[in-house]
Order: C-alpha cells, then sequence, then structure tokens
C-alpha cells in the first residue's frame, strides 16, 4: 500500500528503501555538520573535477545531500595511521 496516494510503487522507492523517508541535508546544515563554510560544499560540486560527497540538485537553487552518502563518503576518505605502521 503506497505511503501516500498520489505516488506510485516505483516512486516511493530507489535502491530498495523508501527514499523521501531518509534524512537529508542542506548545503547549511552538511557545512555544520563537517566544520565547513558552505562555499566549500558549493566548490566541490562545482569544480572540476567534481569532489565531495555525493548530492542530488533538485533546481539551480536547491541541492540536497542523503546522510548515509555522507556517511559512505567519509569512511572512503577515512586515513587510519596505523594501518600504515610497520
Amino acid at each position: 500500500m503506497n505511503a501516500h496516494p498520489n505516488l506510485l510503487p516505483s516512486d516511493e522507492v530507489l535502491d530498495g528503501g523508501p527514499v523521501l523517508s531518509e534524512v537529508w541535508y542542506t548545503t547549511e546544515q552538511l557545512a555544520v555538520l563537517l566544520a565547513v563554510d558552505p562555499s566549500t560544499l558549493r566548490r566541490w560540486r562545482t569544480g572540476r573535477p567534481l569532489q565531495g560527497p555525493p548530492f542530488v540538485r533538485l533546481s539551480g537553487a536547491v541541492t540536497r545531500y542523503n546522510a548515509a552518502d555522507v556517511r559512505r563518503w567519509m569512511l572512503r576518505h577515512r586515513i587510519d595511521p596505523d594501518e600504515g605502521a610497520l
């Protein structure tokens, strides 16, 4: 059964889970969490090559970052000094 009467079943689910019930951050919210200026995130997503966590551009002025994507991105960039120790 659809959670929202105007959505088709295929609209509710992406990659096996409900998309709109996930946590999504604005640029400003994510900047606070990462302790960077929002302009840093804007530069990462507009520069070449693209940098930073994956994002969804809903319009020219609206960009969102999925919390799970941000977590995976941070873990991929994690550096453990103990792993390089002999």
